[in-house]
């Protein structure tokens, strides 16, 4: 029995672009980020490391709730969630081998981020898999929209085949940023355990992000050359990513009446849509099929 109400869905584009970057990230260096930066080449390979089994996660979790939506919108737009989420997982995992060929702890991070969450599920509910899902949404969403506005973000990248990748990974986590919280309201999820979810989720990414760059970081000679990691601290200190008003978007997830489509990002998109994909896009060759 379905539960989700009818026509409540905003119109919203979420498609599925077959891509592949497997060719062109064969000659990333080991320093990819710009100015060669340590730490943000360390923070970019494990945040790459964590998503291809935290996509695989997201896609069971909305998929646990699918036939309980009824909603034409809401059922198109989870279908092209669990295939945008799919394909990110494996272009990461692309990434994350040749990642580890440069000598980065990606598999291994791979690896605890795999049983980390089948123990998450074994555990939970898949009604709190679910509100963590859409939690996890609002933090790549809001990373997301920093990277699509930010030039300065886009340049701490570096390299342009690294910064392609998560350019097209932060335009399709924009254009899916509501879909597992409209399942989650749509079932009936409650406010309550949004929040609790949320709260649990700040703690345990934030930690385990900062750990996995610590370690990262240990395992990598340039860290142990004389001023090389305080550069690139007091560089990471002026980074776009950690400001006041990053942290207070990330928290406003748990007002009462929030809602990811309240930060308005159309124009953003058309912007980045017609940058990689329009008629002249500068990823199109990549895409399956192109000529």
């Amino acid at each position: 029995m379905s539960t989700s109400p009818a026509s409540t869905v905003p119109a919203r584009t979420v498609p599925t672009r077959r891509i592949s970057f497997e060719e062109s990230l064969q000659q990333l260096p080991k320093h990819f980020a710009g100015d060669e930066d340590l730490i943000a080449s360390h923070l970019a390979a494990v945040l790459s490391a964590m998503f291809p089994d935290g996509e695989d996660f997201f896609v069971r979790s909305v998929r646990n709730f699918r036939d309980r939506i009824d909603d034409p919108a809401l059922k198109r737009d989870v279908a092209g969630f669990i295939g945008q989420e799919a394909i990110h997982g494996r272009e990461h995992r692309v990434l994350n081998d040749r990642l580890a060929e440069l000598g980065y702890p990606t598999k291994r991070i791979e690896r605890g981020v795999r049983f980390g969450l089948g123990m998450r599920e074994r555990i939970a509910s898949p009604m709190a898999n679910l509100a963590a899902t859409a939690a996890l949404e609002h933090y790549t969403a809001t990373l997301a929209e920093i990277l699509l506005s930010s030039e300065e973000a886009r340049d701490q990248l570096g390299t342009p085949e690294l910064r392609d990748v998560f350019l097209w990974h932060a335009l399709e986590e924009s254009e899916h940023k509501a879909v597992a919280f409209d399942v989650y309201r749509a079932v009936g999820g409650s406010e309550r355990t949004r929040r609790v979810q949320m709260n649990l989720i700040t703690v345990s990414f934030i930690f385990g992000v900062t750990v996995n760059v610590g370690l990262s970081l240990l395992r990598d000679r340039e860290t142990y050359r004389r001023g090389r990691l305080r550069a690139s601290l007091g560089r990471m200190r002026r980074s776009p990513l950690f400001t006041k008003d990053v942290w207070a978007r990330l928290r406003d997830y748990n007002r009462p009446d929030f809602h990811p489509d309240d930060h308005e990002t159309d124009a953003l998109l058309a912007e980045w849509r017609e940058e990689l994909f329009g008629a002249e896009g500068r990823l199109n060759h990549l895409l399956a099929g192109a000529a």
